[in-house]
């Protein structure tokens, strides 16, 4: 199925793709809080570090074929980190040196994260800044050489809040070391449908770049990719999104009492990142209020996509959803239907709030139909959680892209 991004400008699309990618970040920031109600800060971190290793080695890989610059070495985890929703640029500003092909180091002069955990106390610093990126840092790297190693020079806590950089690490490639080890939830994401599920090729004929097999870059102005290349990121970034869930969820449901509780948390994380997601494309994009407008965001947004991983024909003022790849994985697709339209009615008002869904039909083939109300809604709990990080009204800013050479 084609994809439903190709629609959009490639002006467009370089202004949605910085967007999709904090928006994969914040999934986080809606999820753990329930994380952290059901069973305290320490459980929290080890479902967070279980999450990311079990996604990031496969979506990883995932980006490097697509845009031509797998490798072995500092300069190709550099490039992936640039493409990761665990780092979307500028919310976490990373700067990258390269010494040579084996050794190399970054610092964030901006960590969005932090911002979002200072002010909960140090402990909970502590549990992002050591428990959690300690290990999750070394199995996204271990996607490009299982012998690379991620070190911190310095992190916090911070000494003061005019302390920077926020931190500063190394990133080093020894035979001499052992090689890093997946994690069992690595194994359960990678047998999904996400994980290997086909999308349309980068048309290298295209205007623009079709690829990153250049040199690294400072920053990626995603306005030098091809339209084609831009519709291949966005779909890729989407099904990040998915893989990270999978991974969540099946964190979620290891630690549950029973699969009502476990759904009852993975839903409330989709309430949140549907909501703020909505809302973040709307402005980002400039698209129409009302109906029309919540019918656009929901044609882009990335609980419906890729198309060729979630089916769904979007409307003029419904959308229906049918038995697809995603439906299999269950994920985000098993919590939407009859009997269960939060989550669309959390993305539909962050466009109006005079806006609801009716959905009927079965769990595998249903139909949203979207709907005024005479009476605005007030603005779901889920969602106002979300919205507790910084990044929900973060706004991007040009940035200059200069090839970065080893020093």
């Amino acid at each position: 199925m084609a994809s439903r991004y190709a629609s959009l400008s490639r002006e467009e699309l370089a202004t949605l793709v910085p967007e999709l990618l904090l928006i994969g970040q914040l999934i986080d920031r809606s999820g753990m809080a329930w994380c952290i109600s059901a069973w305290g800060r320490e459980e929290m971190a080890q479902v967070a570090i279980e999450e990311w290793s079990g996604a990031s080695p496969i979506y990883t890989r995932r980006m490097q074929d697509a845009l031509g610059y797998r490798g072995t070495d500092v300069v190709t985890i550099f490039k992936g980190l640039q493409l990761d929703i665990g780092a979307p640029p500028q919310f976490m500003d990373f700067r990258y040196t390269v010494h040579d092909p084996w050794h190399g180091e970054f610092h964030l002069d901006h960590c969005g994260a932090l911002m979002d955990v200072e002010p909960m106390g140090e402990s909970y610093v502590v549990s992002m800044c050591h428990d959690i990126e300690d290990p999750t840092f070394d199995a996204t790297a271990v996607a490009t050489n299982a012998r690379a190693q991620v070190r911190p020079v310095h992190r916090p806590p911070r000494s003061s809040p005019e302390q920077h950089p926020h931190c500063r690490w190394t990133v080093t490639i020894d035979e001499s070391f052992p090689p890093v080890q997946p994690l069992a939830a690595y194994h359960h994401v990678a047998a999904t449908r996400a994980a290997t599920v086909e999308l349309d090729p980068i048309d290298n004929a295209d205007d623009g770049m079709a690829d990153y097999s250049g040199p690294l870059l400072s920053d990626l102005d995603f306005a030098d990719f091809s339209h084609s290349a831009l519709v291949r990121i966005a779909d890729e970034v989407c099904l990040q999104m998915h893989l990270l869930n999978l991974s969540f969820e099946h964190a979620v449901r290891a630690r549950s009492t029973d699969e009502e509780q476990a759904r009852e948390i993975c839903t409330k994380q989709l309430v949140g990142i549907a909501g703020i997601a909505a809302e973040r494309l709307h402005r980002a994009l400039g698209l129409p209020d009302g109906v029309e407008g919540a019918m656009r965001v929901l044609a882009l947004h990335p609980l419906l996509n890729p198309a060729a991983y979630h089916q769904a024909e979007v409307g003029e003022s419904s959308v229906t959803v049918g038995p697809s790849a995603a439906s299999v994985d269950g994920g985000w697709a098993a919590l939407v239907g009859p009997g269960r339209p939060e989550p669309l009615q959390a993305l539909v008002r962050a466009v109006d709030p005079h806006l609801d869904v009716e959905v009927s039909g079965t769990p595998e083939t249903y139909t949203a139909h979207v709907v005024r109300r005479e009476v605005a809604a007030r603005e779901a709990g889920e969602v106002a959680v979300t919205r507790f990080s910084t990044g929900a009204a973060f706004e991007f800013q040009p940035r200059r892209s200069l090839p970065i050479t080893p020093v």
